[in-house]
């Protein structure tokens, strides 16, 4: 950061301090768990002095906070693999269903913008396709901070909901799916090749959620890689150029999550496993009637607090995702 030079890639620069400050939490955090493991020990000692009920109940307490605070650092060490440390492109996409399911997915859109805020991530629209009565048809979420990745990785995947229809006037329960695709942006660094001959590249006129977004030019770019058939739309910023790269970006997040999807069935294949696919395969269920419970099935873990979870409580999910990988 001290180089003459350092300011001339301003992306390149914002993802070297982004990576930083990081690292200077990381610093920060181990030595404030050392500070808090030196009381404790002093605590300890009073207690064994004194021996006094009420010292005793806050060494307690405090031996189980910082339980929980280096359970969670832990965690942050433990996201090492390649692209962990990188942001996070999340993508939601509602299943059959119509308004019921687009009404799901703004729910979910809710969930992790309320998730991001809570862990210091910025949230940035890239792409929004409202429904058609309510809710959205899909919407594209670049979450930007240390670690997005890393952790979001673990939201990959089909989410369901059971609930009492608000959109059913018989009052019926209803089943609804939304798949979450999560990727890592990737910056210049990253060597993905992509073809100019192998891109069709389509501009319109952006939509949006709100008014503000509505342009008066064709600025919002559509980027198909005709190999794949994989599409990206990007409509966040004003500039038509702008808009292109960051598209070029989410195409090489896709095509770079496909071919780790290749190589993870080969090995599946390998040992003789079968993945299903589909909609069957939703990895956590919510359910809001009759009873109230959030279970991941890949872990078994579960919350029967369903409004703290929708308002962005994820991480007793996330974390026992990511823990059943190293363990």
């Amino acid at each position: 950061m001290l180089q003459p030079d350092f300011w001339n890639n301003q992306e390149k620069a914002q993802a070297v301090i982004s990576e930083a400050n990081g690292l200077k939490d990381q610093v920060n955090e181990f030595m404030g768990l050392n500070e808090s493991y030196e009381n404790l020990e002093l605590t300890y000692e009073l207690v064994k002095e004194e021996n006094d009920d009420e010292l005793r109940a806050e060494l307690e307490e405090e031996l189980e906070q910082l339980t929980s605070c280096l359970g969670q650092f832990e965690l942050q060490l433990l996201l090492s693999e390649e692209y962990d440390k990188n942001n996070a492109i999340l993508e939601l996409h509602p299943g059959a269903g119509g308004t019921e399911s687009q009404d799901w997915g703004s729910m979910l859109l809710r969930m992790y913008t309320r998730w991001a805020e809570k862990k210091g991530f910025k949230v940035e629209t890239l792409d929004y396709l409202p429904g058609d009565e309510a809710g959205i048809k899909s919407v594209t979420l670049a979450i930007k901070g240390h670690n997005a990745y890393g952790y979001l990785k673990a939201e990959k995947g089909v989410h369901r909901l059971v609930r009492i229809s608000p959109f059913d006037a018989s009052g019926r329960r209803h089943t609804s799916f939304v798949s979450c695709e999560v990727m890592p942006e990737f910056n210049e660094e990253i060597q993905v090749e992509v073809r100019t001959e192998d891109l069709k590249i389509d501009t319109y006129r952006a939509t949006g959620a709100g008014g503000q977004h509505i342009n008066t030019t064709d600025s919002a770019v559509r980027i198909t890689h005709l190999p794949s058939g994989v599409v990206v739309t990007c409509q966040s910023e004003r500039s038509q150029i702008k808009n292109r790269e960051a598209a070029m970006k989410m195409l090489k997040a896709k095509l770079y999550q496909r071919e780790i999807e290749r190589q993870e069935q080969e090995l599946l294949e390998i040992r003789g496993e079968q993945k299903e696919i589909g909609w069957g395969s939703q990895i956590r269920s919510y359910v809001f009637h009759p009873y109230s419970m959030v279970k991941d099935h890949r872990t078994n873990t579960e919350s029967g607090n369903v409004q703290a979870v929708m308002d962005g409580d994820l991480d007793q999910f996330i974390n026992a995702y990511l823990r059943s990988r190293i363990s």
